[in-house]
């Protein structure tokens, strides 16, 4: 009979967003998934919400403080004070927030390497400025409806237009669903928090479980020395390996209740997963670590 949990599993199978698996520098698989369209339009909208309040916030002052009578220059300081305030303001929550702004955060939804490293500010940078080019430069061409100044079409804006706007349709065309600013980058857009484990090695049921002190004990190169002991092969010789092993970590973490023999390999399947739900959450928040010899390094 299937239980509760496994019926759940299967109904959050079939609405799970995509899947991509990077590997870290410390040769770590981390599977993430893929933000969807709706979510990134809704913190993209939340952003632009915020950054009006910004904008509105230091333009209304400047207008009243110059009066009626300078409307060009208030227009001019209006543009240039937007343009500034916008990317300063996803430069800088994604600098200060490991690669979320509100938007995002309150989303669940995070900005990752796409080759598992840290996510360097060059790399935030270039991402947020090319949004100009993306989105804000083709929407302000449209919102003119590519007129020229007697009334007629001006096809060369139209054709600006299309062109600039074939980057806001690029994270449709492409399977990572990445920008303009992603591919240039080396970016892209994950859904947060995430337990992702690899699926053969989870176990199900919970009989153990370890502090946060406990699973800091270890790091991914110790994680990826169980992994392969867990899938080798039921042998004599390996019998006494994962019960010397089992000993090991009992030590190392101070678990000092006893395990039985039968017990042996849950307890090491359930550490495993527990270990790796950890150390991922901490790689993707920016803080990884390489083995158990070296202290926990921020990324971002």
């Amino acid at each position: 009979m299937t239980s509760t949990y496994e019926r759940t599993s299967q109904f959050l199978e079939g609405v799970r967003r995509e899947q991509r698996q990077i590997i870290t520098p410390e040769g770590v698989p981390v599977t993430v998934e893929l933000a969807d369209y709706g979510e990134r339009l809704i913190a993209l909208t939340i952003d632009l919400f915020f950054w009006l309040l910004l904008t509105l916030a230091i333009f209304i002052p400047i207008v009243l403080a110059i009066g009626t009578r300078g409307g060009l220059i208030a227009i001019s300081i209006a543009l240039f004070i937007g343009f500034l305030v916008r990317n300063l303001y996803f430069v800088y929550f994604e600098l200060a927030w490991r690669g979320s702004t509100p938007g995002k955060r309150l989303v669940g939804l995070r900005v990752v390497d796409r080759s598992g490293g840290p996510l360097l500010p060059s790399a935030v940078v270039a991402r947020n400025l090319t949004r100009e080019i993306e989105m804000f430069i083709p929407l302000g061409v449209l919102l003119t409806w590519g007129s020229a100044a007697d009334g007629s079409v001006d096809w060369e804006n139209l054709a600006i237009a299309v062109w600039l706007l074939f980057f806001t349709a690029l994270p449709f065309i492409n399977r990572d669903r990445m920008r303009g600013g992603d591919l240039i980058a080396g970016t892209m857009v994950i859904a947060l928090p995430k337990r992702v484990l690899l699926s053969d090695l989870v176990e199900r049921t919970v009989k153990f479980s370890f502090t946060e002190q406990q699973l800091r004990a270890y790091g991914a190169f110790e994680l990826q020395v169980l992994e392969e002991l867990l899938r080798h092969p039921d042998t004599p010789d390996s019998v006494l390996v994962l019960n010397e092993v089992c000993n090991k970590i009992r030590h190392k973490i101070g678990w000092a209740a006893p395990i039985a023999s039968a017990d042996v390999v849950p307890f090491l399947r359930e550490f495993y997963t527990a270990e790796r739900a950890f150390l991922e959450r901490e790689q993707l928040y920016g803080k990884a670590r390489p083995d158990k010899h070296a202290p926990p390094t921020r990324t971002a």
